[in-house]
């Protein structure tokens, strides 16, 4: 007669939050594949950048970004509270470092929606916790396709971001991962996959220590 071993009882492994940075071109699928993780992966939470756009109707503090004015940014930037930040069009986006570290540290992963820019910053300031992935697209056409589908842009805005993507496309070899966006359903496995198999790694199990002593003990 075989025996079943008896499932374990105990308390799950404490380990260290990762930070997972999604990048891709407009088009690709980064925004939508955001919504499918967080909705699904309940121990993974956004970061909400600091900004000194103004607010845009219907833009909550908090939840859509935290919106300070330039003095304020520029003292996060001299006391080194951002993880990353930018200029664009004028305007100015950063990554608080305090509200990712605390949600590291507590066993839950953030997830940062950024360009190569930001990602570049994020590696030297916390390599050992970052985990990034690049979407690209199909191909050229499909990637036309989507932007004309969603509806959202004028026909020159989309011109741009064509433009845009090609260089945007040339920094893939920077992530540690590179998924093509051929089937929404596919690709969202495929990121979840990645992000499980990041989880487990030694050195983020902080409490595998303990554990394996505690099994040497029974032996």
């Amino acid at each position: 007669m075989v025996r079943r071993a008896k499932r374990g009882t105990g308390k799950a492994i404490a380990r260290r939050g990762l930070m997972l940075v999604l990048s891709s071109p407009s088009g690709a699928g980064k925004t939508t594949l955001s919504r499918m993780l967080l909705t699904v992966e309940r121990s993974i939470e956004l970061s909400i950048s600091v900004t000194t756009r103004p607010r845009r109707p219907g833009e909550v503090s908090g939840r859509h970004y935290h919106f300070i004015d330039r003095k304020r940014f520029d003292q996060l930037v001299r006391d080194d509270e951002l993880l990353e930040y930018a200029e664009v069009f004028g305007n100015f986006y950063g990554t608080p470092r305090k509200p990712v570290e605390r949600a590291l540290k507590q066993g839950r992963d953030v997830l940062f929606d950024i360009d190569w820019q930001g990602t570049q910053q994020m590696r030297e300031r916390a390599r050992d916790d970052l985990v990034s992935v690049f979407l690209l697209p199909p191909s050229v056409g499909e990637l036309a396709r989507r932007l004309h589908t969603r509806a959202q842009d004028e026909k020159k805005v989309i011109r741009a971001r064509m433009a845009k993507a090609a260089d945007e496309m040339s920094h893939w070899a920077e992530y540690d991962y590179v998924v093509i966006n051929r089937d929404l359903d596919r690709a969202f496995s495929e990121v979840r996959a990645i992000l499980a198999a990041e989880r487990l790694k030694r050195e983020r199990q902080t409490g595998l220590t303990a554990f394996v002593r505690g099994l040497q003990a029974k032996l």
